[in-house]
């Protein structure tokens, strides 16, 4: 839809960037789909790959609207190229990467999972979307030509995938955040349980103890009381001695 004075809309525009911007990471894809497989391992594990490499669809290079048919091929394409055996010269990088593009499948088999990784692109889509309005306003406020640099199809793409990849690192770092978190919870609630059991088991024992010295006590408390009694029996007899009589003396 054209704007006033035959200009088309800023949404038109934004429309045409991002259809543009597809356009050409297809081309890419169509490109790099062919590189070797010293190329793909590189590309799978290039600086700040596990990052890069939350984004499925960045890993095994592939539009989010295919088609799961499509995906199975382009999965047993990639997962070819990096595989350990056909990389016997550099296995261990080979398995690292064969291993980030079988978690970007299984992944992407998975309905919700995929669905996730769509609305976070679609995010990052629409954030550089509303940045780009933000602009023009500010440009129509102070009297200048709206024309921003998102307006350049490279720079739209590059801003997408900044943002997208923004968007990915943020949710793996709040997910490993939670994770910490509930591992912490975990490991509390297990020493809070064992501290219980210990407690239990101290009390358990005591309360052993306490019966198997029970008769013992009874008896050491029957022989205190006999004692006791025997030096009292004794003592009151001393009491009851005749006192002695006096011989009178005559005169």
């Amino acid at each position: 839809m054209a704007a006033a004075g035959g200009e088309p809309s800023a949404q038109s525009c934004s429309d045409e960037l991002f259809q543009s911007f597809y356009t050409e990471v297809k081309q890419i894809e169509k490109r790099d789909s062919v590189l070797t497989s010293k190329q793909q391992i590189d590309r799978l594990l290039r600086p700040g790959s596990s990052y890069f490499n939350l984004n499925p669809f960045e890993v095994l290079q592939i539009d989010p609207d295919a088609t799961d048919e499509e995906l199975k091929k382009r999965f047993r394409a990639l997962s070819i190229l990096v595989h350990p055996d056909k990389n016997q010269d550099d296995p261990d990088r080979a398995q690292q990467a064969f291993e980030a593009v079988d978690k970007a499948y299984k992944l992407l088999l998975d309905g919700e999972q995929k669905k996730r990784a769509v609305d976070v692109i679609n995010a990052g889509k629409e954030y550089v979307e509303h940045m780009m309005k933000e602009k023009r306003k500010q440009l129509k406020k102070d009297g200048k030509p709206l024309i921003v640099e998102e307006d350049d199809p490279e720079v739209f793409k590059q801003a997408v995938y900044k943002q997208t990849m923004k968007l990915f690192a943020e949710l793996e770092i709040k997910r490993k955040e939670r994770e910490a978190k509930e591992m912490h919870e975990r490991k509390r609630a297990r020493e809070e349980e064992i501290e219980t059991a210990e407690r239990a088991k101290r009390e358990r024992e005591w309360q052993k103890n306490f019966e198997e010295t029970r008769d013992g006590r009874v008896d050491s408390w029957r022989n205190f009381q006999a004692k006791g009694k025997t030096k009292k029996e004794k003592k009151n007899r001393s009491f009851l001695k005749p006192p002695k009589v006096k011989m009178e003396q005559r005169e």
